[in-house]
């Protein structure tokens, strides 16, 4: 199922009320007939995933109190009002231009909370990235997407095994030319390069069992995953495809 994500809100709020986007500060008049489209704004805001609401928690508040204020306004017209400021008091934007921008700091993805937090990863980026990584494959998975669940997980698996490799790189130098060199003939059939960057999902699952950094069980799913995920290549899907 699609899902809104904060740029959404913020293409919309520049559709919907351009001029207030483009002069922030100003406070227009504005009557009855605005009303769907803030109300429509506010309902964006409200369908976004908690997980993308990062900010803090000043800027939640203001983005709080400027979608109540929006969903207000209908009830203030009925009230008898003809026009009213678009001002709430206490605010420097007015509160189409406050939602857009704090939208405008959140991204679009996120891994969900209840992901697994790899706190051993110190690079904070890299730790996000595969996180956000990791929550994709599980979503994925719960929906019945395997293709792209097999994908994702192939690629975190790839990554945390690059990492753990260059880790013991880091604190043992030269530990990856002596595998390799043991391994050749063996579980290798050929050398990689000396840049374990270049390096695919077999050479890296290979060369960490050897160095005990994944367990015999660990390494025989990696290997299960990296034949599915060969198998649902692009150019291999083609070759087994069945003629009809």
């Amino acid at each position: 199922m699609p899902r809104v994500v904060p740029s959404d809100v913020v293409k919309a709020a520049d559709r919907l009320f351009p001029d207030m986007v483009k002069a922030p500060n100003a406070f227009p008049g504005i009557g009855p007939d605005a009303v769907p489209r803030l109300i429509a704004l506010a309902d964006l805001v409200h369908a976004v995933a908690p997980e993308l609401i990062t900010l803090n928690s000043e800027e939640y508040a203001a983005l709080l109190a400027c979608v109540a204020y929006m969903r207000a306004l209908g009830d203030a017209f009925q009230a008898g009002l003809h026009v009213i400021s678009f001002n709430l008091e206490g605010y420097e934007h007015n509160p189409v231009a406050t939602v857009r921008g704090a939208m405008a700091k959140c991204p679009d993805e996120a891994a969900a909370p209840a992901t697994t937090g790899l706190p051993f990863i110190t690079d904070v980026d890299l730790r996000d990235s595969i996180r956000r990584d990791i929550s994709a494959a599980n979503s994925d998975l719960a929906e019945g997407k395997w293709k792209s669940a097999t994908v994702l997980s192939g690629s975190v698996v790839e990554t945390l095994l690059l990492w753990a490799l260059q880790e013991k790189e880091k604190h043992n130098a030269g530990v990856l030319a002596a595998t390799i060199s043991a391994l050749l003939g063996k579980a290798l059939t050929k050398k990689p390069g000396s840049d374990p960057e270049t390096w695919g999902l077999h050479e890296y699952v290979e060369v960490a069992a050897h160095l005990g950094l994944i367990e015999d069980d660990t390494a025989k799913l990696v290997r299960l995953a990296k034949d599915f995920r060969n198998l649902i290549h692009p150019g291999r899907a083609a070759s087994v495809r069945p003629e009809v």
